[in-house]
C-alpha cells in the first residue's frame, strides 16, 4: 500500500474517531444546580450522592452539576438566573418556592402544626401530589421536597409573652409576603434583609431577632449573636429540589423514572438524617447556654387567632382558596 493510500486511511480514522468522539459528548446533558447549603452538609452530602448515582446509571450522559454555598448567588438569584437559561434549577425553601408555586407556602403558616412535626411531615407527603401538579404548571419538575424542620425564633433580647415580643426589629427575608404578613399580625418591626445579612445585623442590633430551624441556626452561625430561644416552634419549613421542566424533558425518556427514583431514595435518607440533626442542634444550641424561654399556654393558643389572620390576608395572594380548603380539612377546622 502506497504512503499516499495510509495517509488518506489514517485521516479517514482520524475523523471517525472525532465523530464518534463529538456525538458521544454531544449526547451528555448536564443539569447546573444552585444550592445554598455548603459542601459537607447532609443535604450536598446527599446531593452528591445523587449526582454520582445518576451519571452511573446512565452511563454520564446525564450529569448534575452542583453549585454549593451560593457561588451562583442565593435562591432569588438562582430563580432569577434559571429564568433567563443561566441555571437549570436549585433546592428551594420558602420564599423563592412560594415565587413558583404559592400553595405550597400552605405547610410554612405559622401555628399550623405546633410541636407535631411528624403530623406536618404526613401531610407534606400526603399534598406532595397537589404540590407537584402546581409546579409542573409553573414549568418546573419536582424532584422531591426536603425537610428542613420545625422553626425557632431566636433573640437578642428577653422576651416571655407574646405582648414583649411586640416592637422587636425582626429579620424579614426580603420579599418574602408569609413572614412580612406574620411580622405584622404580630406588632414586630419588620426588617427587610436578604439572608446573608441576618448574621452581622444581627451583631450590629439592626435587627433583633430572627427565625430557622435549629440546624440553619447553627450552620449560619446565628448562635454566636443572640441570647435567647423561644421554645416552641412557629412553624414548619420544607424545601424542593426542583428542575426546569424544558430541561428535565431533554432527559432521554428511558432515564427518566431513574432519576426520579435515585433521587427519591437519596432525599429520603437525606430527611430521616435531618430530623436527628435538628434535635442534636437544638440540645448543641441549649449547651450554648442559650436561654430557652417558655411562653404561657395561653400566649401559645393565641398562635390560632395569628394564624387565621395570615390565611385571610393571603388567600387568593399568596396560595388559592382550594389549598386552604384542604389544609383546614386535613387539620378539621
Amino acid at each position: 500500500m502506497c504512503s499516499s493510500m495510509r495517509l488518506i486511511i489514517l485521516k479517514l480514522l482520524i475523523t471517525v474517531f472525532v465523530l464518534t468522539l463529538s456525538v458521544s459528548v454531544s449526547a451528555a446533558m448536564t443539569i447546573k444546580i444552585g444550592v445554598l447549603p455548603t459542601k459537607g452538609t447532609t443535604w450536598a452530602n446527599c446531593l452528591d450522592k445523587l449526582t454520582k448515582e445518576v451519571s452511573d446509571a446512565t452511563k454520564g450522559e446525564v450529569l448534575f452539576k452542583m453549585y454549593y454555598g451560593a457561588v451562583q448567588g442565593d435562591e432569588p438569584v438562582v430563580l432569577r438566573k434559571i429564568r433567563n437559561g443561566q441555571m437549570h434549577g436549585g433546592v428551594f425553601t420558602g420564599r423563592t418556592l412560594g415565587e413558583i408555586n404559592g400553595d405550597v407556602r400552605i405547610m410554612e403558616v405559622p401555628f399550623t402544626f405546633y410541636e407535631n412535626r411528624s403530623k406536618a411531615f404526613k401531610v407534606m407527603d400526603k399534598f406532595a401530589p397537589i404540590f407537584n401538579e402546581g409546579f409542573k404548571l409553573n414549568k418546573f419538575k419536582n424532584l422531591g421536597f426536603f425537610e428542613v424542620g420545625q422553626v425557632y425564633l431566636i433573640s437578642t433580647k428577653r422576651a416571655s409573652t407574646f405582648n414583649e415580643l411586640k416592637g422587636l426589629k425582626i429579620w424579614s427575608w426580603d420579599g418574602d409576603v408569609l413572614s412580612s404578613t406574620l411580622i405584622k399580625s404580630m406588632n414586630f418591626v419588620a426588617v427587610p434583609l436578604a439572608l446573608p445579612d441576618v448574621l452581622p445585623s444581627l451583631s450590629t442590633g439592626a435587627i433583633d431577632a430572627a427565625y430557622a430551624s435549629p440546624l440553619a441556626i447553627l450552620a449560619m452561625q446565628w448562635q454566636t449573636k443572640v441570647k435567647f430561644l423561644v421554645d416552641f416552634p412557629v412553624t414548619y419549613s420544607i424545601g424542593a429540589f426542583l428542575v426546569q421542566e424544558n430541561v428535565w424533558e431533554k432527559i432521554p425518556q428511558q432515564y427518566r423514572s431513574v432519576v426520579e427514583e435515585i433521587a427519591r431514595k437519596n432525599i429520603q435518607q437525606a430527611n430521616e438524617l435531618t430530623i436527628k440533626e435538628n434535635v442534636d442542634a437544638l440540645k448543641t444550641i441549649h449547651d450554648l447556654k442559650i436561654t430557652f424561654v417558655k411562653f404561657p399556654e395561653q400566649d401559645i393558643q393565641q398562635g390560632k387567632k395569628i394564624r387565621n389572620e395570615v390565611i385571610s390576608s393571603l388567600t387568593g395572594k399568596l396560595f388559592s382558596s382550594k389549598i386552604v380548603d384542604l389544609m383546614n380539612k386535613e387539620l378539621q377546622l
